[in-house]
């Protein structure tokens, strides 16, 4: 299937592994001009080197505003403007109530949602001026079921998800459409160092019987990125194997 974007230009965050590196991968795939960041060079470079094509990376800390609004500006600079936008990021500290110290709580803020409004009000007033954008934001299952010990992640990603709800009605007009994807477990490095070989027990619980392949769900981002997702906007596309038990 062609997703017709082959000469767009994306900006995916945190892409040098898991679910960032996929989604860079897919969009490549479909001709994209992907630029990547990272911590580290070492990492950007190997990154980069693994997506292929004329794909570039810049070592960059997205987990505050001002390093994900650089991000985005450097994306620019590189590609000549950004079509696509991929905000992504690590998970804050686990921690419960009890536990969790009321500081952790702005970090958290600064990672999970303000680091990615940043992202969008570097690439946004382009993309509505061009009447052509896309946004879709890796986010967590803990959106729409939070989840036990994760409460920075789920306080600071369902903050994210009602700002970028927001954002898809006020531009869809201007052809700029703005979702999120919600993985659940999926075969990721960090996986793959708790479970080592056997994966059976982070697949028990998951409906499919097995966890995700990183590939498929970057693909779930390419195709929410082309011209026939163009009618989605302010959607949650949960992609966990059934693992959430909800009707919404």
């Amino acid at each position: 299937m062609d997703l017709h974007l082959s000469g767009r230009r994306a900006a995916v965050a945190a892409a040098t592994a898991g679910l960032g590196l996929a989604s860079a991968k897919a969009l490549a795939a479909e001709g994209v001009r992907v630029a990547i960041c990272g911590r580290t060079q070492d990492r950007v470079d190997a990154a980069v080197a693994q997506i292929g094509g004329d794909a570039v990376g810049f070592p960059c800390d997205v987990s505050t505003p001002d390093g994900g609004r650089s991000f985005v500006e450097q994306a620019i600079a590189a590609l000549g403007g950004v079509d696509i936008l991929v905000p992504n990021g690590g998970g804050p500290p686990p921690g419960n109530f009890a536990s969790t110290d009321f500081a952790l709580y702005q970090p958290a803020l600064n990672h999970n949602l303000l680091s990615i409004v940043a992202m969008c009000q570097a690439a946004v007033p382009a993309m509505r001026a061009q009447h052509w954008g896309r946004i879709v934001a890796i986010t967590s299952l803990a959106v729409r079921q939070p989840m036990p010990t994760l409460i920075l992640s789920n306080t600071a990603r369902a903050g994210v998800t009602a700002f970028l709800k927001t954002l898809a009605t006020e531009i869809a007009g201007d052809g700029v459409t703005v979702n999120s994807v919600q993985p659940g477990t999926h075969l990721t490095d960090r996986i793959r160092s708790v479970t080592g070989a056997d994966t059976s027990a982070a697949a028990r619980g998951v409906p499919a019987g097995i966890i995700g392949d990183p590939d498929d769900f970057g693909s779930v981002v390419a195709f929410l990125c082309s011209e026939s997702a163009k009618f989605m906007t302010g959607v949650q596309v949960h992609v966990d194997g059934g693992a959430f038990a909800g009707l919404q």
